[in-house]
């Protein structure tokens, strides 16, 4: 673990959260009473078999769903309760990482990392591509600012997309499964970069995987099995 992180302050505090699908006989709930509680600065990665919550519990800190019980705050923020304008803010403030990578095909890497900055107003064109191009030369693609995703290995794509994430310098990156399509260098290589780039911008780090080959890279792991957290894990050297 960091060795400031217990002094730093909470970046995401989930209290008595459950969360519902459907309605009536549809109705399914699949989370229960999770309470969590992250620190400024940690690498999180929350394990769990498919289906057990992960990904929805992940979106609703990404403000990408309502809460719909308890608390939950993220980057001082209280979502249970945000209206939809509030939950588009408390979004700009995170960079989010798909499983897919979900690049545009018709965007270069260029254009789809400079996305990551045109909900922040204070940019002018020429910085915003300023930054996107200094971000892909970060996460060794400065050659490749023109490249479109179909001319891009899965590994770069992945990174262009880490670049989009962190472009802006968000306080908190929230990934889903981000290694899963990749093989096993070059998902150590993507987790590898994802954790010195947000460490050297001082965000928090949260991410769904179901790769075990990563899980040294962990601060803290979170197990979450049949939507209920299960207690936190302390990885060793």
């Amino acid at each position: 673990m960091n060795a400031n992180t217990k002094q730093n302050k909470v970046a995401i505090a989930v209290k008595n959260l459950d969360h519902t699908f459907g309605q009536g006989n549809l109705k399914k709930q699949v989370l229960f009473n999770i309470n969590l509680e992250i620190r400024s600065g940690e690498m999180i990665l929350m394990t769990g078999p498919s289906g057990s919550g992960k990904t929805t519990l992940l979106t609703l800190i990404g403000g990408l769903r309502s809460a719909q019980s308890g608390s939950l705050k993220v980057l001082d923020k209280e979502l249970f309760g945000a209206s939809t304008r509030q939950l588009a803010q408390a979004r700009r403030q995170h960079g989010y990482i798909f499983q897919a990578h979900n690049l545009h095909h018709s965007l270069t890497a260029l254009q789809n990392v400079r996305m990551g900055l045109e909900v922040h107003p204070e940019f002018s064109p020429k910085e915003m591509n300023e930054k996107a191009a200094a971000m892909l030369e970060q996460v060794g693609l400065g050659e490749r600012v023109d490249y479109y995703p179909d001319n891009l290995s899965g590994g770069q794509k992945q990174r262009v997309a880490i670049a989009r994430a962190l472009v802006s310098r968000p306080k908190l990156v929230l990934a889903d499964e981000p290694t899963a399509a990749l093989d096993s260098k070059s998902g150590r290589d993507v987790v590898t970069l994802m954790q010195n780039l947000a460490r050297e911008q001082g965000c928090t780090i949260l991410m769904v995987t179901h790769d075990s080959r990563i899980l040294d890279v962990a601060d803290r792991i979170v197990n979450l099995e049949d939507g209920k957290l299960k207690p936190l894990n302390t990885v060793t050297a």
